[in-house]
C-alpha cells in the first residue's frame, strides 16, 4: 500500500495544495484520546483532499520508529492538528504544515524560539511574528524529518514579506510560506513551488 502518483499530476508537481480544516464543534467537546483519534482523523481527511487536488492517489501512510511521515514513490506528506484547526498536505519534495492559534506567550518562549538577531528582521505586532517564526520552524523540522529538539538550530535569516521568510536549517535554505484565518496561521515548506491554500471553515 502506498501513495501512487497519476501521471496527471507531472505537469503539476510545482503547485502544492495544502488543506486546513475546521474541526467540527461536537467533535471539539472530545477529551483525551477521543480528541486524539478525532483530531487525526480530521487531519487525515485534509489530507486526502490535498491528494485529490494533487493528483495523488492515497492508499495508505507509514511512520518511523519516532513517528515522522515515510515517502512513498517519490510522494511526501505532512499532519498539523490544533483544537479548532487541522491540516494536511502531500507533495513531491520533502513537506512540512504547522498551524497555531496566535496569542500571548511568555518572554521566556521568546527567548527559546529566537534570539535578538531573528527578532530584529521585522517590526510587527510581536505575538503574530512570535507564531510565525514558531511554526516556520516547526514545518521545517517536520519536513527535514527532525524534531522540535533541533529548535535551536533553525534560524529565520530573512523576513521577506508579511506571509514569507526564509530559515537556515543544516546548512540550507528553506522558504516558508504563511496564511492567516480566524485568528491562526498555517505554514508551510514551499522551496520555490507555488502554495495554493484550501481553507475550509466548515468541514
Amino acid at each position: 500500500m502506498s501513495l501512487i502518483r497519476n501521471p496527471k499530476s507531472e505537469i503539476r508537481n510545482r503547485i502544492i495544495y495544502p488543506v486546513i480544516l475546521a474541526v467540527p464543534e461536537k467533535d471539539r467537546q472530545l477529551s483525551g484520546r477521543e480528541k486524539v483519534a478525532g483530531l487525526s482523523r480530521h487531519a487525515r481527511r485534509a489530507l486526502e483532499i490535498s491528494a485529490q487536488k494533487s493528483g495523488i492517489a492515497l492508499i495508505d501512510l507509514q511512520k518511523d520508529e519516532k513517528g515522522a511521515p515515510l515517502p512513498v514513490n517519490g510522494n511526501y506528506w505532512s499532519l498539523t492538528h490544533k483544537p479548532q484547526y487541522v491540516g494536511g498536505v502531500v507533495a513531491a519534495g520533502r513537506i512540512g504544515i504547522d498551524i497555531e492559534k496566535i496569542r500571548s506567550c511568555s518572554e521566556a518562549l521568546f527567548k527559546k524560539t529566537a534570539d535578538d538577531s531573528e527578532w530584529s528582521l521585522a517590526d510587527t505586532d510581536r505575538f503574530t511574528l512570535f507564531f510565525r517564526y514558531w511554526t516556520s520552524k516547526e514545518c521545517v523540522l517536520k519536513a527535514a524529518g527532525i524534531g522540535i529538539r533541533d529548535l535551536s538550530k533553525c534560524r529565520i535569516v530573512k523576513v521577506v514579506e508579511d506571509n514569507n521568510l526564509v530559515v537556515n536549517y543544516d546548512g540550507k535554505l528553506w522558504q516558508v510560506e504563511h496564511t492567516f484565518f480566524d485568528g491562526h496561521i498555517a505554514s508551510i515548506v514551499k522551496n520555490g513551488c507555488e502554495i495554493q491554500w484550501t481553507i475550509m471553515m466548515n468541514s
